[in-house]
């Protein structure tokens, strides 16, 4: 196996991620197997489905193959009203998962985005100091499992709580939640296919892991050096995922929130989808970025006040479904670990 030093040693100035910083993994290696081991597939001569950042389970064998994912695609009619279809009483497999609900009317998202970036007021965090950030954040489908066919899908959400000092030690504690599902026929799927220690509750206790340290940059504020931080030159889809990267990694302060709304009103491709209600309950703000060619969609959705990115989705339009998500439930500086 190669390691990152190696691997960025022999790509030399082609790496694509040489001006990165690399987060640390949310999961350990035991932690993923464990997970694919909770996972009983009990026909092995099916056809196998074409390797995407998905794990595919077959005669108890995890494929993995990692690869950058599209992320866009178009969407017109209204969405459904709700962003989670709860399960039935008794034993629980986890609920089906419906996106964020939006109308059906949309506009070029610039002038909005420029607005609401000359509005912005502070944050709870704004004008605080700490040694760590801290991050409380909730993530669903990195990775998802999917069956020998490709049909049917499943993942387990995690809850993560991370505090990063600017050295890149610190602390991260992640919690496995239930499993969830793109569609009730995952469900069905794996619901008579889960082993029954995981259907029961999906769930496992904290895992704390201490950070190592890290070249963690800071954040620059400034024009030029967002833009190349966010990869405006990819396009849209590309953005939105660093978008979601930053506020997922730096606690963002209200001249950077700003700038960054201005980035965004600058790309091509955002369109502007008005008020919304993220997983979390929380009224905000979203804009979507469509790509036809890669049959999925982005959306992003700001708090209307503050400007924080408070979610991030990644859709499959065909059929449409869930493909991933971030929630983020909190930000803020912090001097001690809790």
């Amino acid at each position: 196996m190669f390691g990152e030093e190696r691997t960025r040693t022999l790509l030399k100035p082609i790496d694509p991620a040489r001006h990165s910083t690399i987060a640390p993994p949310r999961l350990s290696a035991h932690d993923l197997i464990n997970r694919a081991e909770a996972i009983a597939e009990p026909v092995a001569h099916r056809r196998r489905a074409r390797p995407t950042r998905r794990l595919v389970l077959t005669a108890g064998t995890l494929a993995v193959a990692i690869g950058a994912a599209a992320i866009t695609q178009t969407f017109g009619a209204s969405r459904p009203d709700t962003s989670e279809i709860a399960s039935p009483p008794g034993a629980d497999p986890g609920p089906v998962l419906v996106p964020v609900a939006y109308g059906s009317a949309a506009r070029d998202a610039g002038s909005q985005l420029r607005a609401l970036a000359n509005r912005l007021v502070d944050a709870e965090y704004d004008n605080r100091t700490g040694r760590y950030m801290y991050h409380h954040t909730k993530t669903w489908g990195d990775p998802v499992m999917t069956s020998a066919d490709g049909r049917h899908q499943v993942a387990f959400a995690d809850e993560t709580r991370v505090w990063q000092a600017a050295d890149g030690t610190g602390e991260q504690v992640t919690i496995q939640l239930e499993p969830q599902y793109p569609d009730r026929e995952s469900r069905d799927y794996w619901q008579r296919n889960l082993k029954p220690k995981a259907a029961a509750t999906g769930a496992s206790g904290p895992a704390r892991v201490p950070l190592p340290p890290m070249d963690l940059a800071p954040l620059p504020s400034e024009r030029a050096p967002l833009t190349e931080l966010l990869k405006v030159r990819f396009g849209a889809g590309a953005v939105s995922k660093e978008v979601s990267t930053v506020y997922g990694r730096y606690v963002v302060p209200r001249r950077t929130r700003a700038e960054i709304l201005r980035v965004l009103a600058d790309v091509p491709g955002f369109r502007w989808r008005g008020q919304v209600t993220d997983r979390a309950g929380r009224k905000g703000v979203a804009i979507t970025f469509d790509d036809r060619d890669h049959n999925a969609q982005s959306l992003l959705i700001f708090d209307p006040d503050t400007g924080e990115l408070l979610a991030h989705e990644r859709l499959t339009l065909s059929p449409v479904r869930i493909s991933a998500y971030q929630v983020l439930l909190g930000a803020a500086w912090t001097d001690r670990p809790n």
